[in-house]
């Protein structure tokens, strides 16, 4: 029995003994096989395929950069370009590409190709360079030293010299070199520049901007086979006429943070470099003419060498903003602005120094005038006076800082916002509230002696003893006796609830900025009834704008019915081959209506008319023999200094076109304001 259990085990440890050498024979086999298996992977790696994967690795390194969109133009009524963009020439470093241990020599050699051909590279830095190599500070330039010495650059005291900041920027940017001292204060201006602007590899450098086609010519054979500095084209964008309508075109500036933040939170895309429209239809469609950048991927290898560059997507251009303007009469406008308050001017200081004295126009020096489309009340002219050269404009520039400190204000836009007593214009509103609400009829007579003292601490004195008058005599006369007496019998809630419904006081509702101007009584802080006759003939706290004052008169002019003032005639695609958006004359915007019956309104109508055919009407000798009827009134506001003078009329009478308001600050005489308003309809109605 013993025996044969030592057998089974002899039995059982030659079975294990198997098992364990065909474990070992498969882990080998295993082994083996993988270890071939790798062998084979590494010569495809390396051997065979080795080219290809060592080119990938190389491509290890790709920046995204943006590539600018072009921005929408701004077209008057007619697609004749007010703002364009034209193509210029510009050098930039790149670098992705650049050589930066030949970049200083390259930096020396491109400034004396610019300056020997009259063109001007960035020079950023506040110091200069004396002829004997002394280092001093720019005069007038404080904020640009105090940014240089700022914590955010060389982070030093504000007593440090000149000299000291360039021995610092020198070290900052390890320029080293036997240089003398206006080359090296001019290379480190280049690469404080460059800090200034954020030069990266994502963000190429503007080395010099518009330059002429002698430095494209003489860059392009001076960098040839030298990588990363280029000339390319960019587009610049100007006004083809600086000085037609600075005031609604608008211009771009440097974006702000609060604008950047506002613009991203709004979803829209901007960097911090980008420009945005700052005021005018550059900002009111700024959205539409922006347009969107693209984007293209640039991958270098190890060495630093560019391998690839992928355009990813496209920019796409802005849109084009065609206006209502008319640049034929907005020259008109411009023009006979100008030389009208000229001319009143200069009529004021002859008097003044015949008569002695003071008020008879030798301070007028600004005006304003708006002429607008009954039909659908576009704006097809608006000029204020003085101006200025668009193309000149620049937030930061010397010329922005003359306008700035300009006592006349040239930027200040007086059509849309300036604010002005308005005068005897404001009459035949008054007529037609008094008319409505049966104060007055067409017939009633109200006897003028010339002082109005139903208020003895309120007197109003009339220009004339005008007699026994009745509506219409008194708007053709301008009769402040009339209007005084139907104010008071009217009453100032009662007058201003009218006035708003014609638009004074009101929003016009033209997409730049407007001013609201002040309505007397409900705008004003303080009020007693004495003050209502004061208002009832234009004056008291009565301030408007001048495109109110159009507004107005065309409100009267279209049968009561006021609608929306617009400057926009349409927006297309860059190409201006497709409409996105368009006013339709068709169906006009409709705000409000003055609630005047047609029976009252063609009183005041007719009443104007009188105005320019009675040869007792005011506007008479400017208008009596013209070859269309004309519906006006005039109209003088006091105020310190010499009287404001004021005139509203439409055209023609029987079917009214154009509404005109003119305001010459100070004119004192009202020829002047009439001779504008003449102007503008001589060149509407030249055929």
């Amino acid at each position: 029995m013993r025996r044969k259990i030592r057998k089974a085990g002899e039995k059982t440890n030659e079975k294990n003994r198997k098992t364990k050498k065909t474990r070992t024979t498969v882990c080998l086999a295993v082994t083996l096989v993988f270890f071939a298996l790798f062998a084979a992977r590494l010569v495809d790696w390396q051997i065979v395929h080795g080219g290809e994967y060592r080119e990938l690795a190389d491509r290890s390194t790709s920046y995204t950069v943006e590539t600018d969109a072009t921005r929408g133009e701004i077209l008057d009524c007619n697609g004749e370009g007010l703002v364009v963009n034209t193509t210029r020439y510009k050098i930039e470093f790149d670098k992705l590409y650049i050589d930066e241990d030949t970049l200083d020599e390259m930096i020396l050699r491109l400034i004396d190709i610019t300056e020997s051909n009259d063109d001007e590279w960035e020079d950023a830095l506040p110091v200069e360079v004396s002829p004997d190599g002394e280092y001093s500070y720019s005069n007038n330039n404080k904020e640009d030293i105090a940014l240089l010495l700022s914590e955010d650059y060389l982070d030093m005291d504000e007593d440090t010299s000149a000299a000291e900041c360039i021995k610092a920027l020198a070290e900052r940017y390890e320029t080293e070199g036997d240089y003398t001292p206006e080359q090296l204060r001019n290379i480190l201006s280049v690469h404080y520049n460059m800090e200034l602007t954020e030069y990266s590899n994502t963000q190429p450098y503007t080395f010099a901007l518009d330059i002429s086609r002698n430095t494209v010519t003489a860059v392009s054979e001076n960098t040839q086979g030298i990588s990363g500095i280029e000339v390319q084209t960019y587009s610049t964008r100007e006004a083809v006429d600086p000085d037609l309508a600075p005031h609604i075109l608008g211009a771009l500036g440097s974006i702000t943070e609060d604008e950047y933040n506002e613009k991203t939170e709004e979803g829209k895309e901007y960097t911090l470099n980008d420009s945005i429209g700052k005021f005018g239809i550059e900002l009111a469609y700024e959205d539409e003419l922006k347009g969107k950048s693209g984007t293209k991927i640039i991958q270098k290898n190890s060495d630093g060498t560019v391998v690839d560059t992928v355009q990813t997507i496209d920019a796409e251009p802005g849109n084009s903003v065609y206006l209502t303007i008319d640049s034929t009469l907005q020259a008109t406008a411009v023009k006979s602005l100008a030389e009208n308050v000229k001319a009143a001017k200069a009529a004021g200081v002859s008097e003044q120094k015949s008569s002695g004295g003071s008020g008879y126009g030798e301070d007028c020096e600004a005006g304003a005038v708006v002429m607008l489309s009954v039909d659908d009340f576009s704006v097809l002219a608006a000029a204020s006076y003085p101006t200025y050269n668009l193309n000149k404009y620049s937030e930061y520039g010397s010329y922005y800082t003359k306008l700035a400190q300009n006592e006349n204000s040239p930027m200040y836009n007086r059509a849309f916002v300036g604010s002005f007593a308005c005068g005897s214009v404001f009459k035949p509103c008054v007529a037609c509230a008094a008319l409505e609400e049966g104060v007055l009829t067409a017939d009633t007579q109200i006897y003028c002696s010339k002082n109005y003292d139903y208020y003895p601490t309120n007197v109003l004195q009339c220009m004339h003893y005008h007699g026994s008058l009745n509506v219409t005599g008194a708007i053709t006369k301008s009769c402040n006796y009339f209007f005084a007496e139907t104010g008071r019998r009217l009453g100032i809630d009662t007058m201003y609830l009218y006035a708003e419904k014609f638009g004074l006081g009101e929003y016009t509702g033209v997409e730049i900025e407007e001013s609201k101007g002040t309505l007397a009584g409900r705008d004003s802080t303080q009020w007693q009834e004495g003050n209502t006759v004061q208002a009832a003939i234009g004056q008291s706290d009565n301030v408007f704008t001048p495109l109110q004052l159009a507004t107005y008169v065309a409100t009267i002019a279209n049968d009561g019915t006021r609608l929306q003032a617009h400057v926009v005639k349409k927006v297309t695609n860059y190409e201006r081959t497709e409409t996105i958006e368009e006013y339709s004359a068709d169906e006009p915007v409709v705000v409000d209506t003055c609630g005047v019956s047609q029976e009252n309104l063609e009183i005041v109508q007719n009443a104007m008319l009188q105005v320019t055919q009675d040869s007792s009407g005011t506007a008479y000798s400017m208008f009596g023999g013209y070859k269309v009827k004309v519906a006006a009134k005039t109209g003088t506001a006091e105020n310190a200094g010499s009287d404001h003078t004021t005139f509203i009329c439409y055209a023609p009478y029987d079917d009214p076109e154009v509404a005109i308001a003119v305001v010459l600050e100070n004119g004192a005489t009202g020829k002047y304001s009439m001779q504008v308003a003449k102007d503008l309809l001589d060149a509407y109605f030249a055929d």
